[in-house]
């Protein structure tokens, strides 16, 4: 991960420290295997664990006051409580809820001028309700508060399906708090356990896939779709790509060509119909590393959900025309220096905004500054000489 924010941002290598938390584990195969280098003791949990957090996250900021921290695959019952706890003390972000949810974004305000659909006309059906799925939900409803939207009639645009189906307050089930604010209290009693039914109740435009599950977006969900839009959103975003829910060739087949489909995963472009389509990768390295770069550069006090939509708007921004005409909402990657001198920009320009720096370079001159600020691999060249 530091590499990328080296090689896609320009942040220096010595600059970056990568930490690992080792609370232990509940694994006995580990527990019991002599080889294990973990902590041999089972997982710390409840104030015990928030306690070593907290020593960890305060030590960083007395050794390092500049410091940015990113949190990284954290577990669904940790990671909001975490970064609604330090989001507003510190700089730092959790790039699997917040990078996920800006790199969809990204992409699905793509999608958006490719339905030529209003955001309010929109929904969407979330399968997966974990913490990327449920920050890809948040991140998208502070984008839509922004385009006039009160928060609760954009909560109202999402659909999310778990293990037990659709999401409801009236389930039955304990919910994790993080899937309460988009519990569904408007299915009249009604349970929609199969995604079939509750894409034929819900008559979304799009399909998001964050369940980790490969292979469950089937051809029925797809040509479902179809009666209720002419082109809808498929976004098969689990990774690795035995994981995806659905591969390109197939969203594509089951749609007549006529999906717009991203991925999670890398996918080789599909001729159907004399015509050739583009998958685009919803990849967080698109976002982490021109935000990181962006909030650290302004030193920044915070990371606000502003910034986060900022950099997302950025991102799509970015596409051309071109690709746009194949179907693909996603920049290309060989780019990604520029991609992401644009990302920290937009976020450096929405921190003066909010009054959160002290910075006062002009606007107009943030890309010459940014650039000189990025580290550069570049090497000397060794001639060997005759002795």
């Amino acid at each position: 991960k530091l590499s990328l924010y080296v090689a896609g941002a320009g942040f220096h290598p010595a600059r970056t420290l990568p930490c690992l938390l080792d609370f232990g584990t509940n694994n006995k195969k580990y527990l019991n295997d002599p080889e294990y280098l973990g902590m041999r003791h089972e997982r710390v949990k409840g104030k015990e664990y928030y306690d070593l957090i907290e020593e960890f996250i305060t030590a960083c900021v007395d050794k390092w006051p500049k410091v940015l921290i990113q949190f990284e695959d954290f577990s669904n019952d940790h990671a909001f409580s975490l970064l609604n706890k330090y989001r507003n003390r510190y700089l730092c972000f959790n790039d699997d809820i917040q990078g996920t949810g800006a790199v969809i974004l990204s992409g699905y305000i793509n999608c958006l001028k490719l339905q030529n659909i209003h955001p309010r006309d929109a929904r969407l059906v979330f399968y997966g309700a974990g913490s990327a799925g449920v920050g890809v939900a948040d991140t998208i409803v502070s984008w839509l508060v922004q385009q006039g939207m009160t928060e609760e009639e954009s909560r109202s645009k999402f659909f999310f399906v778990d293990s037990r189906g659709l999401v409801t307050a009236d389930r039955g089930d304990k919910l994790a708090p993080h899937k309460v604010r988009f519990a569904r209290k408007d299915n009249n009693g009604e349970q929609y356990k199969d995604l079939i039914d509750i894409i034929k109740y819900v008559k979304p435009n799009g399909l998001i896939g964050l369940s980790g599950i490969g292979k469950s977006f089937k051809e029925e969900h797809v040509r479902e779709l179809l009666n209720y839009i002419d082109n809808p959103v498929i976004m098969a975003l689990s990774n690795p790509t035995s994981k995806a829910e659905c591969t390109a060739e197939q969203a594509y087949t089951w749609s007549d060509g006529r999906c717009v489909f991203s991925s999670g995963s890398p996918f080789q472009p599909v001729e159907i119909n004399g015509k050739t389509l583009k998958p685009g990768q919803g990849n967080n390295m698109y976002i982490f590393p021109g935000l990181g770069f962006g909030a650290f550069l302004s030193q920044s006090s915070t990371i606000t959900e502003e910034m986060v939509v900022a950099a997302a708007e950025s991102l799509a921004d970015c596409v051309d025309q071109d690709l746009l005409e194949v179907g693909c909402v996603y920049p290309r990657l060989n780019d990604i220096r520029l991609i992401s001198y644009k990302i920290a920009i937009a976020v450096i320009k929405k921190a003066k905004e909010q009054n959160l720096t002290t910075l006062d370079i002009p606007n107009h001159k943030l890309l010459s500054w940014i650039k000189s600020k990025s580290y550069y691999p570049e090497y000397r060249e060794m001639i060997l000489s005759k002795l």
